[in-house]
């Protein structure tokens, strides 16, 4: 399963090295099939796999249900974000962009992550297959490399050098009008921020895991701030149809900047409460035990 992911992430990114956006309806919807081909084999697999573990499952689970609403609302998110006339809106407005981008790595990425999909993905394939699978998937070297990549000061690291880097002006801009550019921005974004949260949510110590989205979400309003208060436009080709919307160059620059500010943040804030409320919840339990305990 691993060498076909790769295969198709492979085709993703050579097919048309580069690509001018011109302006579009706005109500388009994309059906790019290096994008939609990718999301629709998710949801088959993932449907495939869920219908053969609740036929072997004689009572439903809470957990496995939870786990399934958190993939489809993760997997609308994602197709939200890549298909809906968001995307198409996104190459002509910075401010819709960057919610793209932030629906991508804020919403449907920890979703994905709290659902877990990969056991139910093998469940998809027959017995014979699904076995080699998942052998290959425990193999060392696949294993140390995934441990290695959700450690998780690497991954809050990955995950902002890619949030930093993409945000580059030149960068951005060359995301807009080169395709390989455009979906090399877009898988650096979901891979690292499905790192960051599962390493978050399954792999970091309640404490580690608020300090590391407190972290993150100290930089991202950083980088906010500054495009926000930025006194000339700085991303003049994502900036460039802004007038057809009623917006100067400048006007949507500010708006993007407040989008990954604000609200961006008050997500980012909200998770690290929930992590710091865990590690305050089990610290009163231990001390709960150890006085009860205490001579």
């Amino acid at each position: 399963m691993r060498s076909g992911v790769v295969a198709v992430f492979a085709l993703l990114l050579t097919a048309g090295v580069a690509q001018a956006h011109e302006p579009a309806d706005a109500a388009t919807w994309t059906f790019d099939p290096w994008v939609t081909l990718p999301l629709l084999a998710a949801a088959v697999l993932y449907g495939a796999g869920s219908f053969r573990l609740w036929q072997r499952a004689r009572v439903v689970r809470t957990r496995r249900v939870w786990r399934s609403l958190s993939y489809v609302a993760g997997w609308l998110s994602l197709a939200a974000a890549l298909v809906s006339p968001l995307h198409v809106l996104g190459e002509q407005v910075f401010t819709a962009h960057m919610i793209e981008h932030e629906v991508v790595m804020t919403i449907a990425a920890p979703l994905l992550v709290l659902a877990r999909p990969g056991g139910t993905f093998l469940w998809a394939f027959p017995a014979g297959i699904r076995h080699r699978l998942g052998r290959l998937v425990r193999a060392g070297v696949v294993r140390r490399g995934w441990n290695a990549a959700t450690q998780p000061l690497t991954a809050t690291l990955l995950h902002g050098v890619a949030i930093w880097i993409w945000h580059v002006p030149r960068f951005f801009d060359a995301g807009v009008t080169i395709t390989l550019a455009h979906r090399l921005q877009h898988l650096s974004f979901l891979v690292t921020a499905v790192l960051f949260w599962w390493a978050m949510a399954w792999r970091a110590a309640p404490a580690v895991a608020a300090a590391d989205v407190f972290m993150t979400m100290i930089h991202t309003a950083l980088l906010g701030a500054l495009m926000t208060f930025a006194p000339i436009v700085l991303y003049g080709v994502q900036t460039t149809h802004s007038a057809r919307w009623g917006l100067t160059p400048l006007e949507d620059q500010q708006l993007a900047g407040l989008v990954m500010w604000v609200p961006i943040g008050t997500i980012y804030a909200a998770a690290a409460v929930v992590f710091f409320a865990r590690w305050v919840t089990g610290s009163g339990r231990s001390w709960k035990v150890d006085d009860a305990l205490a001579p």
